[in-house]
């Protein structure tokens, strides 16, 4: 009986030791990891001219470095003979009957899609200017471009502004260099709606039809909140717009693709 005891006063102090060093264990701090160095930003006399920062009636602008997943909705206006024939922010000469647009701040050479949302037309246009100087505007489009999109008439429009890719500005010829296009997440936005319950009753359809990815997107337009129903994923730009053509000819007429 004794023996007995004597060794199970053993076992419990040895349990006791091994909980007791397990807690030790638990209570041992890690070092923590230590923070991401902030990267440092260049001396502006190593930007390029049209990358530093500019000031324009009072106000300063600060081009962005990529314009990588850039999307914006906003008022678009056109501009016309008093700068036509004047140089651009890039150099180049000012043909308003050319195809290319002024933004305030994404890089020169972004190739941008700018879609108008009274009438779904689209077209992709090279940035080579800076401006609009307008409070309220974010993209100035020259002639040509507001007569394809339907902005010339009535002077502005409500469009939505996606960077899809880059120009080789060194060559600065105008034409898409396929080596720059984008490579990242992209959808096709088939609907949007005001209202959430609508957005929501088509996600369901799409999801009922067997489509991947469907999903509802909220944002905020000038009329108030919209709910934008998205749809499919690619990591490519050439893959979503064969996704594209796909929706656009079954029942989903205004799809679009969309780089989130």
């Amino acid at each position: 009986m004794i023996k007995r005891m004597q060794g199970l006063a053993v076992a419990l102090v040895v349990l006791s030791m091994v909980f007791w060093f397990g807690g030790c264990a638990k209570k041992v701090p890690t070092a923590p990891l230590p923070p991401p160095a902030a990267p440092k930003a260049p001396p502006a006399t190593t930007l390029p001219p049209t990358s530093r920062p500019y000031q324009v009636l009072g106000k300063w602008y600060y081009p962005l470095p990529d314009a990588r997943g850039f999307r914006e909705t906003g008022i678009a206006s056109w501009y016309g003979k008093p700068f036509h024939g004047r140089k651009t922010a890039n150099g180049e000469i000012y043909d308003m009957y050319a195809e290319s647009a002024a933004h305030k701040t994404l890089p020169l050479g972004t190739v941008v899609r700018v879609r108008n949302l009274l009438n779904g037309k689209e077209m992709d246009i090279r940035v080579n200017d800076r401006g609009p100087f307008v409070e309220g505007r974010i993209i100035d489009l020259s002639y040509a471009c507001a007569q394809k999109l339907e902005v010339a008439g009535p002077g502005t429009a409500p469009v939505e502004v996606v960077a899809i890719g880059t120009t080789d500005a060194a060559a600065q010829s105008g034409k898409v260099d396929p080596n720059y296009f984008y490579t990242g997440n992209f959808t096709i936005q088939v609907g949007a709606f005001a209202n959430r319950a609508n957005a929501d009753r088509l996600r369901q359809r799409l999801d009922r039809e067997g489509y991947p990815y469907s999903h509802v997107v909220q944002g905020l337009v000038e009329s108030g909140t919209v709910y934008r129903v998205r749809v499919s994923r690619s990591t490519s730009l050439e893959q979503a717009q064969v996704y594209q053509k796909h929706f656009r000819d079954n029942g989903f007429g205004d799809a679009f693709v969309v780089a989130e």
